[in-house]
């Protein structure tokens, strides 16, 4: 058991958005004092490999390694060994580069010898020199799954290959019901000096986290300590689908459907200055609100966003 004080920051996190949020983040509080739990219902398999996007896309992000024109994968990668996977394999859509291989190879060994996924993440973050505490969702393994006119295909699929084009007509989260939060992740919830989730999507990213058993309820219990960004700007996302996985299950897509969908637990809510004047409408919610720049186009607006945070009493 852990000693525990409150001089930590938890964090809720899918991929791309998050990342540029935690850099940010991690620019203006100590590193160490983050513990991220990262979505892992994009973790997929393929090529023979354990593949976990978001978790690798947080990790690169603190290890200062990932490639910030792409938001994701290594800085400098190469793809020669994709070109020789792509003969071998019917899977060309999926964009893996070679230092990107060495950690899914890396991580599918350690698979293999038992370690559970929290451990493995542990060591990658070690070799990496990774100082914050990134923590799966869970250790069971979950899946997304979007079923469309043209049948159910894995998120990774859908986002990717399909490049969310496809209709949505119903998400389904494969396994969910036997994942578990890693040990003391509700610890964490109960002790964190505040609770933050990233400007990420709310249905298969940060909704995947709370279906885990009990994450949910522990937020509930913590509301007015629980901070988020919308991930949304007047009706858009920055990056990704989250609008379209909005309307498929009939929110509006704006900071006002974000607040609707987090209102059980959600006690802080900073949205764009463009959607200010929707304010009031978030606050009849119960929900304080916040209006700031959340536009994180380079290294200084995500410190900013962050301090405006991390700022808020």
């Amino acid at each position: 058991m852990e000693n525990m004080n409150n001089d930590f920051y938890l964090i809720l996190a899918g991929g791309v958005g998050a990342a540029k949020f935690i850099e940010g983040l991690a620019n203006v509080v100590r590193p160490e004092s983050l513990k991220i739990i990262v979505n892992t219902g994009d973790d997929i398999e393929l090529f023979g490999l354990n593949i976990c996007p978001d978790l690798d896309i947080i990790t690169y992000t603190l290890a200062n390694l990932v490639d910030k024109e792409k938001g994701w994968g290594f800085i400098d990668e190469s793809f020669n060994s994709l070109s020789i996977l792509k003969k071998y394999y019917d899977i060309g859509w999926f964009n893996a580069g070679d230092k990107d291989l060495a950690t899914h190879i890396y991580r599918t060994d350690l698979f293999k010898q038992g370690y559970t996924k929290a451990e493995i993440t542990k060591k990658i973050c070690e070799k990496l020199n990774v100082k914050s505490h990134i923590i799966p969702m869970c250790n069971e393994n979950v899946e997304t799954y979007i079923d469309t006119p043209k049948g159910e295909i894995h998120f990774e699929e859908y986002f990717i290959k399909e490049c969310c084009e496809p209709e949505i007509l119903n998400v389904k989260f494969k396994g969910i019901k036997n994942a578990k939060p890693v040990d003391m992740v509700l610890e964490y919830i109960k002790n964190a000096k505040k609770i933050i989730i990233c400007p990420s999507n709310p249905i298969v990213s940060i909704g995947t986290i709370l279906r885990v058993k009990g994450i949910k309820k522990s937020l509930i219990k913590e509301r007015k300590k629980v901070y988020a960004i919308s991930p949304i700007i007047k009706g858009t996302t920055v990056k990704g689908p989250a609008d379209k996985f909005m309307r498929s299950i009939g929110l509006e897509a704006s900071c006002v459907g974000v607040a609707q969908f987090y209102r059980d637990f959600l006690g802080n809510f900073i949205i764009d200055n463009k959607d200010c004047k929707l304010k009031p409408k978030i606050e009849e919610l119960g929900i304080k609100t916040f209006c700031f720049d959340t536009l994180m186009t380079n290294l200084n607006k995500k410190k900013e966003l962050a301090q405006f945070l991390i700022n808020i009493e």
